[in-house]
Protein backbone atom coordinates (compact mmCIF):
# COMPACT_ATOMS: atom_id res chain seq x y z
CA UNK A 1 0.00 0.00 0.00
CA UNK A 2 1.04 3.56 -0.61
CA UNK A 3 1.37 6.08 2.20
CA UNK A 4 -0.35 9.34 1.36
CA UNK A 5 0.38 12.70 2.91
CA UNK A 6 -2.33 14.10 5.19
CA UNK A 7 -3.03 16.96 2.76
CA UNK A 8 -3.87 14.58 -0.08
CA UNK A 9 -7.45 14.49 -1.30
CA UNK A 10 -9.52 11.62 0.03
CA UNK A 11 -10.44 8.80 -2.34
CA UNK A 12 -14.10 9.86 -2.20
CA UNK A 13 -13.21 13.30 -3.57
CA UNK A 14 -11.13 11.91 -6.43
CA UNK A 15 -13.74 9.21 -7.16
CA UNK A 16 -16.49 11.83 -7.33
CA UNK A 17 -14.44 13.74 -9.90
CA UNK A 18 -13.71 10.51 -11.81
CA UNK A 19 -17.44 9.77 -11.77
CA UNK A 20 -18.14 13.20 -13.26
CA UNK A 21 -15.53 12.55 -15.98
CA UNK A 22 -17.12 9.17 -16.71
CA UNK A 23 -20.56 10.75 -17.05
CA UNK A 24 -19.16 13.41 -19.38
CA UNK A 25 -17.75 10.74 -21.70
CA UNK A 26 -20.94 8.66 -21.82
CA UNK A 27 -22.54 10.75 -24.56
CA UNK A 28 -19.57 10.27 -26.85
CA UNK A 29 -19.67 6.51 -26.29
CA UNK A 30 -23.35 6.37 -27.25
CA UNK A 31 -22.70 8.25 -30.52
CA UNK A 32 -20.07 5.80 -31.75
CA UNK A 33 -21.04 3.82 -34.82
CA UNK A 34 -19.70 0.50 -33.54
CA UNK A 35 -21.30 -1.79 -30.96
CA UNK A 36 -20.35 -0.29 -27.59
CA UNK A 37 -22.05 -2.90 -25.41
CA UNK A 38 -18.73 -4.20 -24.00
CA UNK A 39 -17.72 -0.61 -23.22
CA UNK A 40 -21.03 -0.01 -21.45
CA UNK A 41 -20.61 -3.12 -19.30
CA UNK A 42 -17.12 -2.11 -18.18
CA UNK A 43 -18.15 1.47 -17.56
CA UNK A 44 -21.12 0.33 -15.48
CA UNK A 45 -18.78 -1.75 -13.30
CA UNK A 46 -16.49 1.26 -12.94
CA UNK A 47 -19.41 3.60 -12.21
CA UNK A 48 -20.67 1.23 -9.50
CA UNK A 49 -17.24 1.10 -7.82
CA UNK A 50 -16.89 4.89 -7.98
CA UNK A 51 -20.34 5.41 -6.44
CA UNK A 52 -19.50 2.96 -3.65
CA UNK A 53 -16.16 4.70 -3.02
CA UNK A 54 -17.84 8.09 -2.77
CA UNK A 55 -20.40 6.69 -0.31
CA UNK A 56 -17.88 4.73 1.79
CA UNK A 57 -15.20 7.46 1.81
CA UNK A 58 -12.38 5.00 2.61
CA UNK A 59 -9.22 6.24 4.26
CA UNK A 60 -6.48 7.13 1.74
CA UNK A 61 -4.01 4.69 3.32
CA UNK A 62 -6.59 1.90 3.08
CA UNK A 63 -8.04 2.68 -0.36
CA UNK A 64 -6.20 -0.12 -2.13
CA UNK A 65 -7.39 -2.63 0.49
CA UNK A 66 -10.94 -1.26 0.22
CA UNK A 67 -10.89 -1.80 -3.55
CA UNK A 68 -9.61 -5.35 -3.03
CA UNK A 69 -12.49 -6.02 -0.62
CA UNK A 70 -14.94 -4.85 -3.29
CA UNK A 71 -13.41 -7.31 -5.75
CA UNK A 72 -13.48 -10.17 -3.26
CA UNK A 73 -17.15 -9.51 -2.54
CA UNK A 74 -17.87 -10.41 -6.18
CA UNK A 75 -16.63 -13.96 -5.57
CA UNK A 76 -15.35 -15.99 -8.49
CA UNK A 77 -16.84 -13.58 -11.05
CA UNK A 78 -14.61 -10.67 -10.10
CA UNK A 79 -12.53 -10.28 -13.30
CA UNK A 80 -14.29 -7.21 -14.66
CA UNK A 81 -14.57 -5.61 -11.23
CA UNK A 82 -10.89 -6.27 -10.61
CA UNK A 83 -9.95 -4.59 -13.91
CA UNK A 84 -12.04 -1.52 -13.11
CA UNK A 85 -10.72 -1.38 -9.52
CA UNK A 86 -7.18 -1.37 -10.88
CA UNK A 87 -8.09 1.42 -13.29
CA UNK A 88 -9.61 3.49 -10.47
CA UNK A 89 -6.59 2.93 -8.22
CA UNK A 90 -4.19 3.96 -10.99
CA UNK A 91 -6.22 7.11 -11.69
CA UNK A 92 -6.35 7.91 -7.97
CA UNK A 93 -2.56 7.58 -7.74
CA UNK A 94 -2.13 9.67 -10.88
CA UNK A 95 -4.26 12.40 -9.30
CA UNK A 96 -1.73 12.49 -6.44
CA UNK A 97 1.37 12.36 -8.63
CA UNK A 98 0.40 14.59 -11.56
CA UNK A 99 -0.86 18.02 -10.59
CA UNK A 100 -2.09 18.69 -14.13
CA UNK A 101 -4.30 15.57 -14.06
CA UNK A 102 -5.64 16.55 -10.61
CA UNK A 103 -6.46 20.06 -11.85
CA UNK A 104 -8.12 18.67 -14.99
CA UNK A 105 -10.34 16.44 -12.85
CA UNK A 106 -11.17 19.27 -10.46
CA UNK A 107 -12.20 21.46 -13.41
CA UNK A 108 -14.66 18.87 -14.69
CA UNK A 109 -12.38 16.75 -16.91
CA UNK A 110 -13.30 18.66 -20.03
CA UNK A 111 -12.29 16.93 -23.26
CA UNK A 112 -10.66 18.76 -26.14
CA UNK A 113 -13.23 17.18 -28.45
CA UNK A 114 -16.20 18.18 -26.30
CA UNK A 115 -17.20 21.04 -28.61
CA UNK A 116 -17.19 18.68 -31.60
CA UNK A 117 -19.41 16.25 -29.69
CA UNK A 118 -21.81 18.79 -28.23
Amino acid sequence: MTDTPPTSPRPAQICKELLNALEASEGRRKRRKRNTTPDAIGLELKRDLLVRAVAADPDPAGFEAWLLEQCQSEGEHDGGTRAMALSIFEEWRLAHDAESFREWLAQGARSDDASADA
